[in-house]
């Protein structure tokens, strides 16, 4: 709504017009004084909910929304009868909010649950906080024989023999240490008294007689670029540890880490450039080394500093890349697309409507995303509630059944024909509503929910994109997760120095939040790639996450 007209007039005549009201008197000019305080009235009005939206909004900004799931407000009763459902989006989480985990229901109890564990505890959940022995598929292993009895003997305690079971008992011991631990040598020397000569004892592992073997780069870079560890943070850790290591030092070892992880990123970059479904999407970064160019550039020169996250998903091949500088997520995604084998179909791209996201001359099966949409009339709830609990419910049906077809392993096709079948009578349903909301005049459309509603209409067709290409995905979720890689750092770090540390840190985080997703060991692979780096350098596309381990394999044996 636009600001009223302003009419100039004093309290007196106000009143004088209140009193003409009351005697049904009025006169000329009543009409503009009454119309422009009803009009100043419903344009406070308007501006007062756009505030509270604005704060509300804010609040989940600073402090985090616990859940993007409709709050019912209180004394409103529960709808059991209208079908329409509660349940959270399957890409969103059990408490609705699209980038936090969900936790445990009451009652559920954890795969990996020892076995004899208590469960009935009074005022415990059952299983909560407890890890059993096959989630610590990183620790060592050791078998502990029973040094009294062996297989076959007879029993101790009866006339009986005793039998090897079929499994064994379990135990697990976890122990504190530094992130970097160190080992001080003292080589005993002898000196001849008659020729001087000194002999000096050899070192245990002299292949690897050096100060930093591979395994300390490689838990310095997943420390920085895997947990958002500033080196100065590192520094200080390790010193009060009694192990220093000075931030200097680990950036010389980061840059020795990263030579043969380069031939890695290249070619992981070339494999994401096959990916059926690309998802794409930039978050603002800061590179000092920019920062200071920007002071000589003029202003139609961009200056922007951004890092762009691409998921590529190519089967069961889940790849992550990293880009940081001035170009955005759509120019990022086409210097991938170079390398995509021209026989190949085009990709679904998944990503938010920003026009900054396409790829220029690459065509892609273009989607957007269902969660932006939905995002911003959560944001208006507070508003407009019944209107908004209407279309979070019919898209919380539609995730439930995108959730279905996942949990269910439907093929493209077979996802498809059941979004058409469920889903698409609730779009329906959803678009008449958005068309007779504006069309009849039942909504403000400068108002929170008629921008919210004309968002969703724009961009209609790429957001119901699933219902007519088998695969299109729902939301741009998993590539927000993934850009939380470069947040943490930004929120931990601060920036980048230069474009150089920038491209360390892209091809780092790549490496690692793609074994993340893939469920490898990045610590495993970090130092594989420096052990064998020369094998890495002659073929880097057997060095890949997903094959490295086979590779090895193949070079003991």
């Amino acid at each position: 709504m636009k600001a009223p007209k302003q009419i100039n007039f004093d309290i007196e005549q106000v009143n004088a017009v209140l009193k003409r009201v009351k005697n049904n008197s009025l006169q000329d000019g009543d009409y503009e004084i009454i119309k422009s305080m009803f009009d100043t009235v419903i344009y406070l009005n308007q501006a007062l909910n756009n505030k509270k939206t604005t704060i509300n909004r804010l609040q989940k900004i600073l402090f985090g929304a616990k859940t993007e799931k409709f709050q019912k407000k209180p004394g409103k009763s529960d709808k059991k009868d209208s079908g329409t459902s509660q349940e959270p989006s399957s890409d969103t989480g059990d408490n609705g909010d699209p980038d936090t985990p969900p936790d445990n229901e009451p009652g559920d109890i954890p795969e990996n649950k020892p076995e004899n564990t208590p469960t009935d505890e009074p005022g415990k959940t059952p299983g909560h906080g407890r890890n059993g022995a096959s989630a610590y598929i990183g620790a060592e292993k050791k078998f502990i024989p029973l040094l009294t009895l062996t297989h076959g003997d007879p029993c101790t305690l009866c006339d009986g023999k005793v039998y090897k079971q079929q499994k064994n008992g379990v135990f697990v011991r976890i122990k504190g240490v530094a992130p970097l631990d160190a080992t001080v040598y003292e080589l005993e020397k002898l000196r001849c008294n008659l020729c001087g000569e000194i002999f000096t004892a050899e070192m245990p592992d002299k292949p690897e007689n050096k100060k930093y073997d591979v395994s300390s780069k490689a838990m310095i870079v997943l420390l920085k670029y895997g947990s958002g560890i500033p080196f100065y943070r590192l520094e200080k850790l390790q010193a009060s540890l009694g192990i220093p290591l000075l931030t200097s030092t680990q950036w010389d070892k980061v840059e020795e880490a990263a030579i043969p992880a380069r031939p890695v990123f290249e070619k992981l970059k070339a494999h994401a450039s096959q990916g059926d479904i690309l998802h794409n999407d930039d978050t603002p970064m800061k590179i000092l080394e920019l920062l200071k160019e920007n002071k000589t550039k003029d202003n139609n020169e961009r200056t922007g500093i951004f890092t762009t996250g691409i998921f590529s998903m190519l089967d069961d091949r889940k790849i992550v890349i990293f880009f940081t500088g001035r170009n955005h997520a759509g120019e990022n995604l086409a210097s991938i697309l170079e390398n995509r084998n021209l026989e190949k179909d085009s990709p679904i791209q998944m990503c938010d409507a920003s026009s900054t996201n396409t790829p220029g001359n690459f065509e892609t099966i273009l989607c957007n995303c269902l969660t932006h949409a939905r995002r911003k009339f959560v944001y208006e709830e507070w508003n407009f509630p019944v209107e908004c609990q209407s279309v979070i419910d019919i898209l919380a049906k539609v995730y439930k059944y995108d959730k279905d077809a996942k949990e269910q392993n439907m093929s493209w096709a077979e996802r498809l024909k059941y979004h058409q079948e469920k889903s698409g009578p609730l779009i329906a349903e959803l678009e008449v509503w958005l068309t007779e909301q504006i069309d009849q005049n039942l909504v403000e459309p400068n108002s929170g929910l008629g921008q919210s509603i004309s968002y969703m209409r724009n961009h209609w067709p790429k957001l119901i994109r699933f219902l007519s290409v088998p695969g299109a995905p729902l939301d741009n979720n998993v590539c927000e997760q993934a850009l939380k890689r470069a947040i943490l750092h930004r929120k931990n770090s601060l920036f980048y120095k230069t474009t150089h540390g920038a491209y360390i840190g892209d091809m780092f985080m790549s490496l690692i939040h793609t074994c993340n997703i893939m469920d490898i060991n990045p610590f495993n692979y970090l130092i594989a790639i420096q052990e064998y780096s020369s094998e890495v350098f002659r073929n880097p596309s057997l060095w890949m996450p997903w094959n490295f381990l086979e590779t090895i394999r193949l070079l003991k044996n």
